[in-house]
């Protein structure tokens, strides 16, 4: 038993690949909260899609491609802001449209470079074996940045998140909160792509939060359980992925889902074998 925890470790791949699933997991954790507060799961899952034509291009003119996805899906994050003040249109329509034209533009772009397959693929499902330490590097300090931004824009995001007019109504900038978001989101994601691939990346985002959904009514503790939930997530599917020869994005994926049916389940207020009153176990309002 020791060994199964220590042998990942004397690697220096897998250190690398802990070091970043980690930080991924704490960041999409406390970025997660709140998207799933505002219910914006389908913007998330647009920008992880929305990246794709900015990593292919970037694969294209040999850069970065962490650059070239963060580029990406910052323009069709600022599209989708924009766009939706136009209150004709729901915010899901225009993400719908900018959605699959950002991933349509992706196809485009890497049918037009050769031999495309093995980095498609590794972008598609993860490559976290593979990071280097210039990857690690970048992580940190974006994830540091996000978490700081975050923590400065606590008290607005929450207001927005719980009542956008009343939000409105004591001034606060609704549009540019919105973006600030859109683009936090938008680099959450990209970094932890390299973990469990753009496909997957989603429910790093989104499954964490909502075990800790279930878990608090509370916005502060829900934003501690959540990191927490996709940090140990990340770290078991990885540990799985090594003793098992599995793909490491799926077991991480499979991992966080499982913690959220267990919260489902057994929650002690809100799960589905909850012994408290009706009254006690109905829904409560995120509170702050």
């Amino acid at each position: 038993m020791i060994e199964f925890f220590t042998e990942p470790w004397t690697h220096v791949f897998m250190q690398r690949a802990f070091l970043v699933v980690l930080m991924s997991g704490v960041v999409c954790g406390v970025i997660g909260s709140h998207v799933a507060l505002r219910g914006m799961a389908f913007i998330g899952d647009a920008v992880a899609h929305s990246v794709f034509p900015g990593i292919a291009i970037a694969f294209v003119l040999k850069t970065s491609l962490l650059l070239g996805g963060i580029i990406a899906g910052l323009v069709t994050a600022l599209s989708v802001a924009v766009f939706s003040q136009n209150r004709r249109l729901k915010e899901d329509t225009v993400i719908g449209v900018f959605f699959a034209a950002a991933f349509g533009l992706g196809i485009v772009v890497m049918s037009t470079a050769p031999g495309y397959g093995g980095s498609l693929e590794s972008f598609l499902f993860g490559s976290v074996l593979g990071i280097s330490n210039a990857d690690v590097i970048t992580v940190a300090v974006a994830g540091v940045v996000l978490l700081l931004i975050t923590g400065a824009l606590h008290k607005e995001f929450v207001t927005v998140g719980l009542d956008r007019e009343t939000a409105r109504a004591v001034g606060l900038p609704i549009f540019w909160l919105d973006l600030a978001l859109y683009a936090m989101v938008t680099v959450a994601i990209v970094i932890s792509i390299q973990a469990v691939g753009n496909i997957l990346v989603l429910a790093l985002l989104i499954t964490p939060a909502a075990c800790a959904r279930l878990l608090t009514d509370r916005i502060g503790v829900m934003m501690l359980i959540a990191p927490l939930i996709g940090a140990a997530s990340g770290l078991t599917g990885l540990y799985l992925s090594y003793a098992f020869n599995l793909a490491a994005g799926g077991l991480i994926v499979l991992t966080a889902t499982a913690v959220f049916i267990a919260c489902w389940v057994f929650a002690p207020r809100h799960g589905l074998l909850s012994r408290r009153s009706p009254a006690a176990a109905r829904v409560v309002p995120v509170q702050p």
